[in-house]
C-alpha cells in the first residue's frame, strides 16, 4: 500500500514538472499574425523553359539558366492573408535552336521581373507553415547585348506581363526568425525583335520560367 501511495505521488509530481515544459514547448511557435512585416533574403534559381516560335528560319526560342540573389517582403492582412513581393535580377544567354541556319546565338540580356503574389497560409500557428499564391509578374529586358552570331546584328526583348503561381513553406526557427523554401512559375511569353544583316525577324519566346529559392526571413 505504501509502494503504491509512493507511486502515485511520484506519477503526480511528474507530471506537475511536465506541465511547465510542455506549456513552453505549446508557446515556442510565435506564428504569423496580422499586421506581421517580413523581409527576406534569398537565393534563387531561374529556370526558363525552351518553346516559342520564329519567323522566317524557324527554330526554338531558348533562354540560359540564372542564379541570383533575391529581396522579398511580405505584409500580413490577417493570419491566414498576406501579400508578397520579390525583387532580383537576372542574366540570360539567348539562342535560337534547331532553326534552318542551326543555332543561333543572339546575345544576352537582362531580366527585372517584380512579381507581386497574394498568399493563402492555412496553418498560421505552426513551425511549419505552408502556403500558395497567386499574382502577377512585370517582366522588363534590358542590356541587350553581345555575343551574336553571323548575320545577328541586334535583339531586341520586349517587356510582358504574365501570370504568377506560387507556393512555399515557412519552417520558425525563432520567435523573428524563419528559414523559406519557395516555389514559381510564370508566364512569360515576351516578343523578340532581331535585327540582321539581311532584314529584322520577329519571334515570340516561350520562357514560362520556374523560379525555385532558399533563404531566410526576418519578421517585424
Amino acid at each position: 500500500m505504501i509502494r503504491k501511495t509512493l507511486l502515485l505521488a511520484g506519477a503526480a509530481a511528474l507530471g506537475l514538472l511536465a506541465q511547465p515544459a510542455l506549456a513552453q514547448q505549446a508557446s515556442a511557435t510565435r506564428g504569423k499574425q496580422a499586421g506581421d512585416f517580413m523581409i527576406g533574403a534569398s537565393v534563387i534559381t531561374v529556370v526558363p523553359m525552351d518553346g516559342g516560335s520564329v519567323d522566317v528560319i524557324g527554330g526554338t526560342p531558348s533562354a540560359s539558366v540564372a542564379v541570383t540573389p533575391q529581396l522579398d517582403f511580405t505584409y500580413f492582412f490577417t493570419p491566414n492573408f498576406a501579400v508578397n513581393l520579390i525583387a532580383a535580377t537576372t542574366r540570360h544567354d539567348l539562342e535560337v535552336k534547331n532553326s534552318a541556319i542551326g543555332t543561333v546565338d543572339l546575345g544576352h540580356v537582362w531580366a527585372l521581373p517584380p512579381t507581386l503574389t497574394f498568399q493563402y497560409h492555412p496553418l498560421p500557428t505552426s513551425q511549419f507553415s505552408p502556403y500558395v499564391g497567386v499574382g502577377v509578374n512585370w517582366t522588363m529586358f534590358y542590356n541587350e547585348g553581345g555575343g551574336y552570331s553571323a548575320p545577328v546584328l541586334r535583339t531586341r526583348v520586349d517587356n510582358a506581363w504574365g501570370l504568377a503561381l506560387n507556393a512555399g513553406l515557412d519552417v520558425e526557427l525563432a520567435p523573428n526568425w524563419l528559414l523559406n523554401f519557395d516555389v514559381k512559375w510564370i508566364y512569360l511569353r515576351p516578343d523578340v525583335e532581331v535585327d540582321t544583316s539581311v532584314g529584322r525577324i520577329g519571334a515570340t519566346a516561350n520562357l514560362d520560367p520556374w523560379i525555385f529559392g532558399v533563404g531566410v526571413r526576418y519578421r517585424f
